[in-house]
C-alpha cells in the first residue's frame, strides 16, 4: 500500500464563541485556545478513528506533554472560529498535531499551534518509549506506515 500524504489526515471543526469566553476587551481570552485545540483533537479522532477512548480501551492514556500557541489576531464574541487540525506523522512514540484557528467572520488566522502527546500505561502511568500496537495498527490502516 502506498503511504498516504499526512496532510490528508486533517479535520475542520467549527466553534461558536460563547459570551463567557471573551474578556473585558470583548475578545476571546487566550486560555480558551487550549480548549479549542482539544476540540480539534477530538474531532480528528472521531473522523479518523483515533479517539481518547481507543487509547484507554487498549490500556493507554495520551497526555499532552508539549503545547505551543502563537497568537496572530483577535477573535470577538460574534466571530466564530474554525479549528483546522492536521496530524503530523512521526516515527517517535508520540502523537503530534498542528493547528490553525481561523476567524470565521474575517477569514484571518487567529492562532497557530502544535501539540505533542505521549503514551503512558493507564495502569501504572509509566511513559512508553515505543508506540503501542493499537497505534501502529492505526497508522498501517491509514497508510501512514507500511511496517
Amino acid at each position: 500500500m502506498e503511504p498516504v500524504d499526512d496532510r490528508m489526515l486533517s479535520v475542520e471543526k467549527e466553534i461558536a464563541i460563547r459570551f463567557s469566553e471573551v474578556d473585558s476587551m470583548g475578545i476571546v481570552w487566550h486560555g480558551h485556545y487550549v480548549k479549542f485545540l482539544e476540540d480539534g483533537r477530538e474531532a480528528f479522532g472521531l473522523k479518523h478513528g483515533l479517539t481518547y477512548m481507543d487509547a484507554y480501551r487498549n490500556g493507554f492514556m495520551t497526555p499532552v506533554v508539549k503545547l505551543e500557541i502563537n497568537y496572530k489576531s483577535p477573535v470577538g464574541y460574534e466571530d466564530g472560529i474554525i479549528v483546522r487540525t492536521r496530524f503530523v506523522n512521526t516515527e517517535a512514540a508520540k502523537i503530534i498535531f498542528e493547528y490553525e484557528i481561523i476567524n470565521k467572520r474575517t477569514g484571518q488566522v487567529s492562532a497557530t499551534a502544535r501539540s505533542v502527546q505521549a503514551f503512558i500505561d493507564a495502569e501504572n502511568r509509566n511513559l512508553l518509549l515505543y508506540a503501542p500496537a493499537y497505534y501502529s495498527n492505526w497508522k498501517k490502516r491509514t497508510g501512514l506506515s507500511g511496517k
